[in-house]
């Protein structure tokens, strides 16, 4: 019998094909204009030998090797869900009794499931807060730098992701887009919470409106050939100085908008005073863009209505507030903030649904419990929570005092996928007594834990996607029965809370039904109340979606357009109520590396401080899975060369390595290696080189750091250092790399089988 089952994820909306109980195809959702690809690969993932079938604990940690021993060599023992629960219940009241709630550190950062009940890390961290809190993460590793900066320059991070102007303000109003980091169509594929709408279209619609687009990148084809972008190549990590020094140009002719920089911004004659040698020229030798490059498309800018925006990965890098803060200092100078499709932006090109016109709707989440633990960190800084336990780390102007965290617990994520500088991680990692995860799969993480619980994939259950950046909620209705021993979250958390005494608290005597038909009717009644009649559950769930209104043309929306038109009577959420181009607040922190303005600061890595034989990496979202999700799919298999993640080169830089297409070469730097097989592309500037995140940690020696990579990890050659004193973000995209051809025998990539399974009497 075939049944067919209305079902999301991360990257779209579909129709889930089962036979017999068993997941054999996906259909594209017949209302998807431009359905994602990597669809395909969901009914192999689900079904993957890399599942986990049962509860495990690591062997080392049931002997008593725990802090201290280093994970990922050890074998795990099978055990039953009657005995994990327990074991795990006894460790973590003791853990609370001995070393206090803020031990625990829930961080659990990832993209798990597009459902908003079944979410991971909502899930868990409502669980550990109600048991007594736990210390935890802020920010995202996507926007980890702009999330602290924003609030101090423009007052929101609305900017940086979200509702910011749309694309049809700027196919009705702009002429050109300046691109720093390009305007990939493949991140718009992906949303959290899933969507049924990408950006790809608007962004056509745009071009074919008139809109002429300049992509400023190392990459030509960080634009799709549909846009016919201009390209810029430029050297990865110094746009800030490009920018810098079109501001400049700009005010040596004179032509800067000197009413707008007084009415509406403060600063820039602190600004300006700095700008002194940054010249055209200046910047041709950090960027390898012509002087006269620079100098047209500042003049460009001035003579046209123009659009700017910086993608998230260039604030992945040393120092990444300067681009943005450098990119916004170049709107308020053209007097382009708040215009009707101008002005300046983040993200666009970043990530599903980022500028598509949207009305401001309620939205379907968990509700949270409160934390007890004040204890955090940025995302970023998880290795140095570990390694330093109670020191202190300066951040945004505060100094926070590092937990000593004995158990670490995670729901719905891999650092040892997102996180950088995988060996210095994996010695960190040997700190916690305990560390627990939840996952569907053998990933890096599940191989690295202590306690293995084997969580269902979202085709397991049933459950609502709904994304900000979407006029779409969708009904995921479970498909087939879980696979093995595999569990709810929701369900696995309850049983512990059960043997916390807590768990009418954390269910609400409600299950996985009962839940759903909640969270629904809360955002049912919250539809109402600004005007808009959603059916109800029933309908919803028969139905498979809810269609929110669209947004026309005339309603095409601006940022900061009611600043622009009156900024005393709108003021910014800034201590100035304007554009800060000078931060006395930042300035008055005192960091070097973040002064209180826009400037160049030069990287600690890039090519103009690199060796002759080093190449500048860039580690990019690909188009074949999200993140490290469906790597085990057909769709990442096809991609890789001899079972390698790809590693894009510029065919000269190949030759003059002796490196050909096709072959397996060893990536390495004092970090790490690892091995990729090599690909050529002329589109390409010289001196850079590409390798994908996601492909599995796969260590030739496992639990040993420094350990060979043979699957092609990229974050076993990024530097784990925050972008600066103020963010703390992630710096992945500074990195400097050696290849050389690998001559031995290829070993085999066992990142998709289960590690080592022994019985063990308990």
């Amino acid at each position: 019998m075939t049944e067919i089952k209305p079902h999301a994820a991360h990257w779209g909306f579909f129709d889930a094909v089962v036979e017999n109980g068993r997941l054999t195809g996906v259909r594209p959702w017949a209302q998807d204009p431009v359905p994602a690809s990597l669809i395909e690969s969901v009914p192999a993932t689900v079904h993957s030998a890399a599942r986990i079938d049962q509860p495990y604990i690591r062997k080392g940690w049931l002997e008593g090797r725990r802090r201290g021993h280093l994970r990922g060599g050890d074998p795990f023992v099978p055990v039953s869900w009657d005995k994990v629960t327990r074991l795990l219940a006894e460790e973590t009241a003791r853990t609370r009794a001995e070393h206090g709630n803020s031990a625990i550190y829930g961080g659990s950062y990832g993209w798990s499931s597009a459902g908003r009940f079944h979410h991971a890390k909502s899930q868990l961290q409502r669980f550990l807060g109600q048991g007594g809190g736990y210390s935890y993460s802020i920010n995202a590793y996507s926007y980890a730098t702009a999330q602290p900066l924003m609030p101090h320059i423009v007052g929101t991070n609305d900017i940086v992701l979200g509702r910011m102007t749309d694309w049809s303000a700027i196919a009705q109003h702009a002429k050109q887009m300046l691109c720093f980091g390009g305007l990939a169509a493949k991140n718009g594929f992906v949303t959290s919470g899933g969507a049924a709408m990408t950006y790809g279209p608007n962004m056509r619609a745009a071009k074919a409106a008139g809109l002429r687009l300049v992509n400023i990148s190392p990459c030509r084809g960080d634009t799709e050939d549909a846009l016919a972008a201009e390209w810029v190549p430029i050297r990865p990590g110094t746009d800030a100085a490009m920018i810098l020094a079109m501001i400049n140009h700009i005010v040596t002719l004179g032509r800067e908008d000197r009413a707008f920089l007084a009415t509406h911004c403060t600063g820039w004659d602190k600004l300006e005073s700095t700008l002194a040698g940054k010249t055209p020229e200046w910047a041709a030798d950090i960027t390898g863009v012509p002087a006269a490059t620079i100098r047209d498309l500042a003049e460009r800018c001035l003579d046209q209505p123009s659009m700017l925006t910086a993608s998230w990965s260039l604030q992945r890098a040393d120092y990444g507030e300067q681009p943005y803060w450098a990119l916004i200092a170049l709107a308020a100078a053209l007097g382009s903030i708040g215009k009707p499709g101008q002005g300046v932006a983040f993200g666009y090109g970043s990530s599903g649904g980022m500028g598509n016109p949207k009305r401001e709707m309620p939205s379907i989440s968990l509700p949270a419990s409160r934390n007890p633990v004040s204890d955090f960190i940025p995302v970023g800084r998880i290795t140095e929570l570990l390694e330093r336990p109670g020191g202190t780390l300066s951040y945004n102007g505060r100094e926070i005092t590092l937990p000593d965290i004995r158990m670490v617990w995670w729901a719905g994520g891999n650092p040892f996928h997102h996180h950088q500088d995988l060996n210095r991680l994996l010695r960190a990692w040997s700190r916690p007594e305990t560390i627990v995860v939840h996952e569907p799969w053998w990933t890096a993480l599940a191989r690295h834990a202590d306690i293995v619980l084997p969580a269902t994939t979202t085709l397991e259950r049933n459950d609502i996607a709904h994304s900000s950046r979407d006029r779409f909620v969708r009904a995921m209705h479970q498909a087939i029965r879980p696979l093995g021993q595999a569990r709810n979250d929701h369900d696995i958390l309850a049983d512990l809370a059960d043997a916390a005494g807590f768990r009418d608290r954390f269910t609400e005597q409600r299950d996985e039904g009962a839940w759903l038909r909640h969270l629904y009717a809360r955002w049912h009644q919250a539809c109402a109340r600004v005007g808009f009649d959603a059916p109800d559950f029933e309908e919803f769930w028969h139905h498979g979606h809810v269609e929110m209104p669209a947004i026309g043309p005339e309603e095409a929306y601006t940022q900061f357009s009611d600043f622009a038109k009156d900024p005393q009577e709108h003021p910014l959420d800034t201590p100035s109520g304007k554009v800060e181009l000078f931060s006395e607040t930042i300035a008055g922190f005192g960091y070097a590396d973040c002064p209180g303005h826009p400037t160049w600061i030069t990287p600690r890595e890039w090519l103009g401080g690199a060796a002759a034989d080093e190449l500048h990496l860039l580690s990019y979202q690909p188009p074949t899975r999200l993140h490290s999700q469906l790597d085990p799919g057909p769709i990442a298999a096809r991609d890789k060369i001899q079972g390698r993640e790809p590693l894009v080169i510029h065919p000269e830089d190949a030759a003059a390595r002796g490196v050909e297409a096709g072959q397996v070469v060893r990536v390495f730097n004092a970090r790490g290696a690892c091995l990729a097989g090599v690909r050529l592309d002329d589109r390409l500037a010289r001196g850079v080189v590409l390798l994908a995140t996601g492909a599995w940690f796969d260590p030739l020696e496992p639990g040993m750091p420094g350990s060979l990579c043979v699957h092609g990890n990229p974050n076993v050659l990024t530097a784990d250092i925050g972008t600066s004193t103020l963010s703390q973000g992630p710096s992945a995209q500074s990195c400097l790399v050696r290849i050389e051809p690998w001559l031995g025998e290829l070993p085999p990539v066992r990142a998709h089988v289960p590690p080592a399974i022994e019985e063990m009497a308990l």
